[in-house]
């Protein structure tokens, strides 16, 4: 190892993460630093990121996207800033109350645009439900905030900007009868297929202008050690995120599950930007928690996600394990606290940097 090179990661030639510092390595804090690092090597080697996105009909495909389309920018060049954990000015004007940080906002130096925010969520492959499985059956379990929740809507609202096109989604909107009560189980259940459907309508309408907004890189063991065909990064686009959430007509009479919560969220964030052009998500979740707990929107099982993510890709990872060496630059991985499982492995597996 060339001992000149400071402790670094691939490609963040400007980052508000100073990686000479151990501190910079730690819980949580490499779980996004990573994933941005390793998106900008897929890009130096000309690999594309799978997008999952929606067609005119509201169905989910695969296409790829590149790292550059992917950050508005290039993402080895001077003018890409990398801003970590950082408030993103085009959705914060929809909402009221506290800024919420999102993982990842490109900025360009040059002229000093927030480009794309992006949330960022490194997976394991397999999860405890897959685990089990044939390897062409490995999934991840996916955990979505209510933060997450938030931004999607402000990406939906982003795509509303005049009053013309407020008065469509208006329209669409008002497809559901008026429901008083809107925390009471029993007042909006007997209208939540219309809710569901209005949603559909909206992705239908916006398709050939959905946007990027939770990165999903996945790690892969195989046989209780990192896997050789071993990280790869799957890319979802705001109207994707609702593909997780449709109910496809299984909705119990007595309930609403976490998954129909999010997208009545998502509605009654959308109702209030076409009435008073921005939302307070704050109270919209805590009014509207339908007897569940508010820690998380909800989690997709691995078993759940393969019919989302299943995909050649998934399957075989198209970055080797033996080329970890070439993200985590200068001995970072000697700065690392194993403190997660993906940290703890690398830390455990000393002969990725021979």
């Amino acid at each position: 190892m060339d001992e000149t090179i400071k402790p670094g990661l691939f490609g963040q030639k400007h980052s508000s993460r100073d990686y000479s510092k151990a501190a910079n390595w730690g819980k949580n804090i490499f779980n996004s630093s990573f994933p941005a690092s390793l998106v900008a090597y897929m890009y130096a080697r000309d690999i594309k990121p799978v997008y999952l996105c929606v067609d005119e009909d509201n169905k989910l495909r695969h296409t790829y996207i590149s790292g550059k389309d992917l950050y508005k920018i290039d993402p080895l060049s001077e003018e890409a800033y990398y801003n970590f954990e950082a408030g993103f000015s085009t959705f914060e004007k929809f909402y009221t109350g506290n800024r919420e940080k999102i993982d990842l906002v490109m900025i360009n130096r040059a002229t000093n645009e927030n480009l794309i925010g992006l949330e960022v969520k490194l997976t394991a492959l397999p999860d405890n439900t897959t685990k089990k499985e044939p390897e062409d059956k490995y999934s991840c379990e996916i955990v979505v905030r209510p933060p997450t929740i938030c931004f999607l809507a402000c990406s939906i609202c982003e795509l509303f900007p005049t009053d013309q096109e407020k008065i469509a989604l208006r329209k669409i909107l008002n497809t559901v009868p008026k429901i008083n009560h809107w925390n009471e189980v029993g007042e909006v259940l007997p209208h939540y297929a219309k809710i569901e459907a209005a949603i559909g309508q909206i992705a239908r309408s916006l398709y050939q202008k959905q946007t990027p907004l939770i990165m999903q890189p996945v790690w892969k063991m195989k046989d209780g050690k990192l896997a050789d065909d071993c990280l790869d990064v799957f890319v979802w686009s705001n109207l994707a995120v609702l593909q997780m959430c449709y109910s496809n007509g299984n909705v119990s009479n007595t309930e609403i599950s976490r998954f129909q919560r999010a997208l009545i969220w998502i509605y009654l964030m959308l109702k209030d930007f076409v009435d008073y052009d921005t939302f307070d998500y704050i109270r919209i979740i805590k009014d509207h928690s339908f007897q569940n707990a508010n820690d998380k929107a909800f989690s997709i099982p691995g078993k759940s996600s393969w019919r989302l993510l299943n995909c050649a890709e998934l399957t075989h990872p198209r970055i080797k394990k033996d080329e970890i060496k070439n993200v985590i630059l200068g001995g970072g991985q000697n700065l690392l606290s194993p403190e997660r499982r993906f940290d703890a492995v690398i830390v455990n597996s000393p002969d990725l940097f021979d």
